[in-house]
């Protein structure tokens, strides 16, 4: 696993690119952890940092910081508010529309950890837009047909529930690539068989909002770290993309 890569820093925030495998801080779900971005980053920086969202661990991509007590609790408010845009690339299984928008309540989920109460949990509006940036056909049968298809998408998460674009592409039947949790093992092993891809095709790309000290329109941007691009670039060498005229209409999707 490789180290994290400072992407931006102001006297009020810190942004990060975190590799995947990698925790955002402490967590119950792996003790015997010994390296989490936050540590990294304050590290890195040498200051006190205050994360401000999280990432999956299998996710890899752009994490945002505050530096003071501030800056948190007016970066906390920009979240809470939606006024934080985050775009993610994903590969998923099979071709997308071209465009569309899950739209579907998710109960919550703490991520294995036990829940102290035994109401089950609260069930909450959850909305996902994306747009297929690429879409792939390679020669190989990973089911019964003789060949397989996947696609490069573009994510924007509307809402910010705990693991909203894996259960979201689950739902529409077109499951994240590597993802052990919601996805499909024989794809996910497909993947590692033949492309040596042993990781979550998950990548929070852009954090775009308004700097709340400057006034200024804060855009954050790295791209896919080498183990999700060589993978894209596998698929472009085997592959066939979409032909033309086969795009699918918009797509909605809502429960």
């Amino acid at each position: 696993m490789s180290g994290i890569r400072l992407l931006y820093e102001d006297p009020w925030f810190v942004a990060i690119h975190k590799p995947e495998g990698m925790l955002v801080h402490r967590s119950p779900l792996d003790r015997n952890e010994t390296r989490f971005a936050l540590q990294e980053a304050r590290n890195l920086v040498g200051r006190r940092l205050f994360p401000l969202h999280r990432l999956d661990r299998p996710t890899s991509g752009v994490l945002l910081f505050a530096a003071d007590r501030e800056a948190a609790r007016k970066g906390f408010s920009l979240f809470r508010e939606g006024l934080v845009g985050k775009i993610y690339f994903a590969i998923v299984r099979g071709w997308i529309s071209e465009a569309g928008v899950i739209d579907s309540p998710l109960a919550d989920d703490l991520g294995g950890l036990r829940m102290e109460t035994s109401a089950p949990p609260r069930v909450r509006e959850a909305m996902t837009e994306f747009r297929r940036l690429a879409a792939f056909e390679v020669p190989f049968a990973v089911s019964k047909h003789p060949t397989t298809r996947y696609s490069l998408a573009e994510i924007r998460p509307l809402t910010g529930r705990r693991r909203q674009i894996r259960r979201h592409f689950k739902h529409i039947f077109h499951p994240l690539i590597g993802d052990t949790t919601y996805g499909e093992g024989r794809h996910n092993r497909f993947f590692r068989e033949q492309f040596g891809c042993f990781r979550l095709l998950l990548a929070a790309v852009r954090l775009i909002l308004p700097h709340p000290f400057t006034g200024e329109r804060l855009d954050i941007f790295c791209p896919p770290e080498e183990s999700f691009l060589r993978v894209l670039r596998e698929l472009r060498n085997e592959g066939t993309t979409l032909p033309e005229g086969n795009d699918g209409p918009v797509q909605r999707e809502k429960e």
